[in-house]
């Protein structure tokens, strides 16, 4: 097959995705992309900017089977720009986020024109993936719960729509040889996430100070990137434990990025808001045990291994944590089953993820093609 790939916004996750399932897919895919720089106004001129490229001279004699894009992109107001040979295209919209329950970075009002821009984009696709159940029955809740909330002409049945093609597709990762011996030395501690309130940074950090005061001997690395304005949180604990510190910062270059995942013992996450959490598999698939709250995709995502899961208080990580720092003294390893790590980077390693996006969007063209 030969498939236009729209992305609006080509950084982070949604460039590591595309990239990803183009390098292993077996279909050919022509692609359209835009720099990741400034979200809203991507969403706004996107539609206008890819009809407008491909009409081009040297593009009207091109054809596709299928064409998929990214929740950045008003599909609605995209298929409306484009002449038929494009809008007709059977078409597959990827939801990393969404703009109704993703949460505000600020407290200034949510800005419910893209999130309803989102819902367009749903009822003009052919075929909706989620990265994850979670995502899919939080959104569609979301959905559900706003148009009752409408003046009139609520779209009552919008969920609906939306749920009966929708599918859920987990994104995939690269995948390395976890270490083969540990480094002697005391338990390391892991944190990849962005460094934003809704990832709760200020529990893990508490969670490291009750550590500290009792004495525990750890090591961290806190990895992650950082938008704007920075949680003081960071500041404060770059100073409290600086003597506990292997690495701070985030690390631009992959490799180095991957051997810092590979000198982790765990990897934790307080996250109060998480679509996936892609940062904890590749953790995980490197050989970090997870240590994350018992809610969002993470059971999902990880399966259900109780050791896996904190109570979402200071007290309860530090006691987990205290735990496996005690399996390391005894085993050289958090895990108790040494094949925990590798089952889980298997079920989203990419050859295994591409396969299954290729013959998702097969049948979403071949589902719509029958019907015509």
């Amino acid at each position: 097959m030969q498939i236009l790939a729209l992305n609006p916004y080509h950084g982070g996750s949604h460039q590591a995705f595309l990239d990803g399932w183009i390098a292993h897919s077996r279909h050919e895919f022509d692609v359209l992309t835009l720099p990741a720089y400034k979200w809203k106004w991507r969403m706004r001129h996107a539609p206008v900017t890819f009809a407008d490229a491909l009409s081009a001279p040297d593009r009207t004699t091109q054809s596709w089977d299928a064409l998929f894009c990214t929740d950045m992109l008003n599909l609605a107001e995209f298929r409306g720009m484009c002449n038929e040979r494009v809008w007709r295209l059977p078409s597959a919209v990827y939801f990393h986020e969404n703009q109704l329950t993703y949460p505000n970075r600020d407290s200034s009002e949510r800005d419910l024109h893209f999130a309803f821009t989102n819902i367009t984009t749903c009822l003009a696709a052919d075929a909706v993936w989620f990265n994850s159940s979670f995502h899919r029955e939080a959104y569609s809740t979301a959905v559900t719960d706003w148009m009752r909330k409408m003046p009139d002409y609520p779209l009552v049945h919008a969920a609906e729509q939306i749920l009966a093609k929708a599918s859920v597709h987990s994104p995939g990762i690269e995948t390395h040889t976890p270490r083969s011996t540990r480094r002697p030395g005391p338990l390391r501690i892991l944190w990849v996430s962005r460094w934003e309130y809704d990832k709760d940074p200020d529990t893990f950090f508490e969670a490291l100070n009750v550590l500290q005061q009792q004495g525990v001997d750890f090591r961290i690395t806190v990895l992650g990137e950082s938008y704007g304005k920075v949680p003081g949180c960071f500041a404060k604990a770059q100073e409290r434990f600086s003597e506990q510190i292997d690495h701070w910062g985030y690390v631009a270059s992959h490799a180095e990025y991957v051997t810092k995942l590979n000198e982790a013992d765990v990897v934790v996450s307080t996250a109060i808001h998480e679509f996936f959490g892609i940062a904890i598999v590749e953790a995980v698939a490197a050989g970090c045990f997870p240590l994350v709250p018992r809610q969002l995709a993470y059971p999902e995502v990880l399966g259900n291994d109780d050791d896996f899961f904190h109570d979402a208080t200071a007290q309860g990580i530090a006691r987990c944590l205290k735990t496996l720092g005690q399996r390391v003294v005894n085993s050289a390893t958090c895990w108790s089953d040494g094949g925990g790590s590798a089952e889980i980077a298997s079920r989203y390693a990419w050859p295994n993820v591409a396969d299954r996006l290729d013959r998702a969007i097969e049948c979403c063209r071949n589902d719509v093609m029958s019907r015509r």
